[in-house]
C-alpha cells in the first residue's frame, strides 16, 4: 500500500478533485449574467404604453374624443348672427291705449301663451261697455218693430217702405253691436256683462321670452306704442354675410359649421337654406340664411354673433383637435385610449403624420388599420402630460 505507484495515483485523484471544486463558482456568475437581459426585456416590452391610476388621470385632466370626418381648409370663412323669422318676433301694444297700472316683466323673462303681461286702465273702457249694452237694447226693439212692420205690410195696412226702414235700422244695429263686441274682445274686456270694468289685461299670444320692456307703471300709452317685445326662440337660424366675390361658390344645401364667442369650443351645424338675390351696395355682401341642425338650442340667443365656415366641397378627412397631436423630436404622436382594469387606464402612443390644419383641427394619417377603428378614442386634453411621463419613464 505504501508503494510509490500507489502514492502517485492518490496524488492524481486529489488534484483532479480540487480542479472540479474550483470550476463550480465560475458557473454561477455566468447563469446570473444570462438571466439579467431577460428581466430587462420584460421591462421594456411596451415602451409606447403608459398606465395611469384614476387619481393620475384626474390630475392630468385627461379628456378623449373619437376620430372625426371633417372638411378642412375648403370653405368660406364668414361672420353672422343668430336671428329669428319675422313671425317669431312679437310687438305687444294696448289696442285702445290707456295707463299702465301694473306689470312685473323684466328683460329675458320667459312667458307662456295666455300669461298676463300688464294691466291697462282706461275710463273709455266703461263707455265702450255701456255703448254695447245700449246697442243690444236698441237691437231688441228694432227686431220687434221689424216683425210688426212685416205683419202690417202683409195685411196691407202700412206701406212697404215702413218694412224697409225697419229692416235697415235693424241691420245697422246688428253691425254696430258686432263692431262694439269686436272692440271689447280686442281690448280684453268682458262682452255684455255687468258690473263694468275699467281695466284690461294684456296677454302673451304665444310662448317666448321678453326681449324688451318699453314702459313703466303709470305711463300713458297709445295704441301705436310697443309696450313689450317678445321673441319665440323655437325656430332660430343663422344669418350670415358673404362677400360678393365669393357668392358664386354658394349653393343651397351646403353644410355650415359655426361657433359662438361664449362657447367657442363647441361647434354647431346648419345648412344653407336661402341665398340672397341682391348685393348690399355699401358693404358689397350677400345675405345667406342657414337652418340650424338644432333650432331650439338653449345656448343660442337671437342677436348672438357667430363665426362660421360654409363648406364648398364634400371631401372629408379624418381629423382630431390640434391639441391631440403632440410634437417630439421632429415627429407627431397621438395617444389612443386602451383597456382599463382595477381603476387604471392605459394609453398607447402612436406616431402619425399631420396633414391639413384649419379651424382648430388637424388632418391625421394613422398607422396601419387604426383609421378603420371608428370607436377608438384619442386623448385631447393632457396629451403632453402623457408624453412627458412616458419619456421620463423611458429615461429612468
Amino acid at each position: 500500500m505504501n508503494s510509490p505507484l500507489y502514492k502517485v495515483a492518490a496524488l492524481s485523484l486529489l488534484v483532479l478533485g480540487a480542479g472540479c471544486q474550483g470550476n463550480e463558482p465560475s458557473e454561477t456568475p455566468a447563469a446570473e449574467t444570462t438571466a439579467a437581459p431577460a428581466d430587462s426585456t420584460a421591462a421594456a416590452a411596451a415602451p409606447d404604453l403608459i398606465t395611469l391610476t384614476a387619481d393620475e388621470q384626474q390630475l392630468a385632466g385627461i379628456q378623449t374624443t373619437t376620430l372625426d370626418q371633417r372638411v378642412l381648409g375648403a370653405g368660406l370663412k364668414v361672420n353672422g348672427v343668430i336671428d329669428v323669422p319675422p313671425d317669431k318676433m312679437l310687438s305687444i301694444n294696448a289696442p285702445l291705449g290707456g295707463i299702465v297700472e301694473s306689470t312685473s316683466l323684466l328683460q329675458g323673462t320667459p312667458v307662456r301663451r295666455g300669461q298676463a303681461l300688464a294691466v291697462i286702465r282706461n275710463p273709455a273702457f266703461i263707455q265702450l261697455q255701456q255703448q254695447y249694452l245700449e246697442t243690444q237694447s236698441q237691437l231688441r226693439y228694432a227686431r220687434t218693430d221689424l216683425v210688426r212692420q212685416r205683419e202690417l205690410v202683409r195685411e196691407e195696412v202700412a206701406p212697404a217702405k215702413n218694412e224697409q226702414q225697419a229692416q235697415s235700422r235693424y241691420d245697422m244695429l246688428v253691425a254696430q253691436a258686432a263692431g262694439l263686441s269686436a272692440q271689447l274682445r280686442l281690448a280684453g274686456l268682458p262682452v255684455g256683462k255687468q258690473p263694468f270694468v275699467s281695466t284690461a289685461t294684456l296677454r302673451a299670444p304665444k310662448d317666448g321670452f321678453v326681449k324688451a320692456v318699453n314702459v313703466a307703471v303709470g305711463q300713458s300709452v297709445t295704441p301705436t306704442d310697443a309696450l313689450f317685445e317678445l321673441v319665440d326662440p323655437e325656430h332660430m337660424h343663422a344669418e350670415l354675410t358673404v362677400f360678393e366675390k365669393d357668392a358664386a361658390q354658394l349653393k343651397i344645401g351646403q353644410r355650415i359649421r359655426f361657433t359662438v364667442p361664449n362657447d367657442s369650443s363647441v361647434e354647431r351645424g346648419a345648412k344653407v337654406y336661402l341665398i340672397g338675390r341682391t348685393v348690399d351696395e355699401e358693404q358689397r355682401t350677400v345675405r345667406v340664411h342657414g337652418h340650424l341642425d338644432r333650432e331650439s338650442d338653449p345656448a343660442l340667443r337671437p342677436g348672438m354673433f357667430v363665426r362660421a365656415v360654409i363648406e364648398t366641397t364634400s371631401r372629408r378627412v379624418p381629423a382630431l383637435p390640434d391639441k391631440a397631436v403632440v410634437d417630439y423630436e421632429g415627429k407627431q404622436y397621438v395617444f389612443r385610449q386602451e383597456s382599463a382594469a382595477n381603476g387604471q387606464r392605459s394609453y398607447r402612443m402612436l406616431e402619425v403624420r399631420r396633414g391639413e390644419q384649419a379651424d382648430g383641427y388637424s388632418e391625421v394619417f394613422l398607422p396601419g388599420q387604426a383609421t378603420a377603428d371608428t370607436a377608438a378614442r384619442y386623448v385631447t386634453e393632457g396629451a403632453y402630460s402623457l408624453l412627458s411621463k412616458l419619456k421620463n419613464a423611458s429615461d429612468e
